[in-house]
């Protein structure tokens, strides 16, 4: 390691306690400089994670996580949680093939006590822990830290409301404001009305007062008292929801400053009942590029440590989700009924320009799928295009929304679905690989996969007016093929014949009509005649196309970056037994398996779906001679 001032002798949480007030915050130093000069190689959530480090020195010198359950919203901001529990070394492997996951992870550590890619749960799981506790008579409080980005989902005010109504002790929440989203008042009266309510002598009032007026008026006098007090408070403080949640709000908290937090979070272990403790922080605190343009470092592949510019191979091309982006803007310019929709993913989804040019047509809902789905539904019934971009792995917190909003009605929406199949680094929170398994049962939906850049804009325009609700997913990484400066309508349900062969027919998906290309190639030199086809309707399926090539072909092999329980193969496959046919089926996709982390070539070697790889058991499936379906 770097010749660090403290963190060399620091193993885990333990040692932290004997540091002194200056120790603590060159360890903070340390831990920024590691989490960049690590990052700055392996890519990640840099941002996050540098606004929190002071956050999580106070939290472990105050609790201790063997009994005590510490619960990160997401995950991507607890870097130096990670190296603070014995993962030092190992913080270095992180989001690497093999190495340590950037996210939280139940079997990667005990101390990882929930593990989560997706926001919001953190309230929700810490108050399951914290019954959990007291029905078990067990020792330990349940934090929680949620960004509040992270509040604006409906699920955390979900898990706000029970807890309010469970009224449990021992339990706190801690929100972590990096964005400013919810008021920034951080000054001398918020701090001295902080001292005031985090006060032993101060609460051992409150609570006297509070138990007396109980036995004199009873419940109402009780009530009357705490509302007294949340009014007071709501003058001073920006935490009246909470506390009309049934929590004593305590805030603000500088979040850079050890000794308050330690001070608050120290009081507040001797307040009964729910607690949400606002702390303030600065986002990629510590690291000047990131601190003056929090966006792009909020997730960031690898990046230039003194410049702050990420490394990036040079491409001509655009990414899938710019390419997707630019067709929706062409065809918004055209037709004044088209809306775009995201939650919380502007930049990601390739919105930014979008947003810009049409504001009034561009909604940013916020970490609120099932609001997107729902509200893109309405805007249909009223008449509107509307167009919601989810990644994959995003869309699944909105299924019911689709089923019950969406498709049950018929209302018209184009799914416009990211980052579909393997993605990398996120490893499995993040895959989407369940899109096509977990639509494909809705009665009435199109689902489509574009093999290229042309393709992809043809099936947005197809899906924009094709008054049905109408996926079509595509992969990360950079867009394939050319554009052409038209847009076409291609017939729903309809495949393409890439190449005619009599041997051997490949059903291909998405960015595996490319691959299934380059095995045909591989299968040519062993004497082999393949037939591809760009399966670009998932569903429908051409049945009429499916049918001539049943006939025509005795081995049939599918390729998609999706499930393979549920997926395309699988419609395939049913179609087969169905009509009975007796053709050989092989299936190439995702396993019943969630799949690691790690760069996708890799990952997709040890899922045996490189051109290689894929020819090789081709040829092997071939010499069978007894009927059976193979994935």
């Amino acid at each position: 390691m770097n010749e660090f001032k403290v963190l060399n002798r620091i193993q885990d949480f333990r040692d932290l306690r004997d540091l002194s007030e200056e120790e603590l915050n060159l360890l903070a130093q340390d831990i920024r400089e590691y989490i960049i000069d690590v990052t700055s190689k392996n890519g990640g959530h840099i941002g996050p994670s540098l606004g929190v480090v002071e956050l999580t020195i106070a939290l472990l010198r105050t609790f201790d996580p063997e009994i005590d359950r510490i619960i990160w919203d997401i995950g991507h901001q607890a870097y130096s949680y990670k190296i603070l529990t014995g993962r030092k070394e190992q913080f270095k492997t992180i989001r690497q093939y093999g190495g340590i996951s950037g996210f939280l992870k139940i079997k990667e550590s005990p101390y990882d006590h929930f593990g989560a890619g997706h926001s919001s749960t953190s309230i929700s799981a810490a108050l399951g822990m914290r019954v959990a506790k007291d029905l078990l008579n067990r020792e330990g409080y349940t934090i929680a830290v949620i960004g509040d980005g992270a509040m604006t989902a409906g699920q955390a005010f979900e898990g706000l409301n029970h807890a309010g109504w469970l009224d449990p002790s021992k339990f706190i929440v801690v929100l972590n404001d990096n964005q400013m989203s919810i008021s920034p008042n951080v000054g001398a009266i918020y701090s001295y009305f902080n001292k005031i309510i985090t006060n032993e002598v101060y609460q051992r009032s409150r609570q006297k007062l509070k138990d007396v007026l109980k036995v004199v008026f009873g419940e109402s006098g009780a009530k009357f008292a705490r509302k007294l007090e949340e009014y007071a408070k709501g003058l001073f403080t920006p935490g009246v929801i909470f506390e009309e949640l049934g929590f004593t709000y305590v805030g603000t908290i500088d979040g850079h400053s050890i000794s308050d937090l330690e001070q608050t979070l120290n009081n507040v272990k001797k307040m009964r009942g729910p607690i949400l403790v606002h702390v303030i922080t600065q986002k990629g605190k510590g690291y000047k590029p990131a601190e003056e343009n929090p966006t792009p470092f909020h997730g960031i592949s690898p990046f230039d440590k003194i410049t702050g510019v990420p490394i990036k191979k040079s491409k001509e091309k655009p990414s899938w989700s710019k390419a997707f982006g630019e067709a929706l803007i062409e065809l918004a310019e055209k037709d004044d009924r088209i809306i775009a929709i995201t939650p919380a993913m502007r930049e990601g989804s390739g919105l930014t320009e979008f947003s810009e040019r049409f504001p009034d047509r561009f909604f940013d809902v916020g970490i609120a799928e099932q609001h997107a789905a729902t509200f893109a539904a309405a805007l249909s019934k009223e008449g509107m295009k509307p167009v919601a971009s989810f990644y994959s792995t995003f869309l699944q917190r909105a299924y019911d929304q689709v089923i019950h909003d969406i498709a049950i009605q018929g209302l018209p929406v184009v799914l416009a679905i990211d980052r579909a199949g393997i993605v990398g680094e996120d490893g499995p929170t993040h895959h989407g690989v369940f899109d096509i398994s977990f639509l494909r049962s809705i009665p009435d939906i199109v689902i489509s996969a574009p093999k290229d850049w042309q393709e992809l804009r043809d099936l947005l325009y197809t899906g924009i007016n094709s008054g049905r609700i109408f996926a079509i997913r595509y992969p990360r990484g950079t867009v394939s093929g050319d554009r052409e400066d038209s847009f076409n309508e291609i017939k729903i349900g309809s495949w393409e014949i890439i190449s005619e062969g009599r041997d051997i027919a490949v059903l291909a998906v998405g960015k595996y009509v490319q691959r299934a290309v380059q095995v045909k190639e591989l299968l040519k030199k062993y004497g082999y005649n393949v037939t591809v086809v760009n399966a670009r309707f998932i569903r429908p399926m051409d049945e009429g196309m499916l049918d001539e090539i049943l006939r025509s072909h005795k081995y049939v092999v599918t390729m998609e970056d999706g499930s393979l329980n549920g997926g395309f193969g699988s419609a395939v496959g049913e179609f087969i037994l169905d009509n009975l046919y007796t053709n050989l089926l092989l299936r190439f996709g995702i396993p019943d398996r969630f799949i690691g982390h790690g760069k996708i070539e890799l990952l997709e070697k040890d899922l045996g779906l490189l051109p290689e790889q894929m020819a090789e058991k081709i040829k092997m499936f071939v010499s069978q001679k007894s009927y059976k379906v193979v994935g």
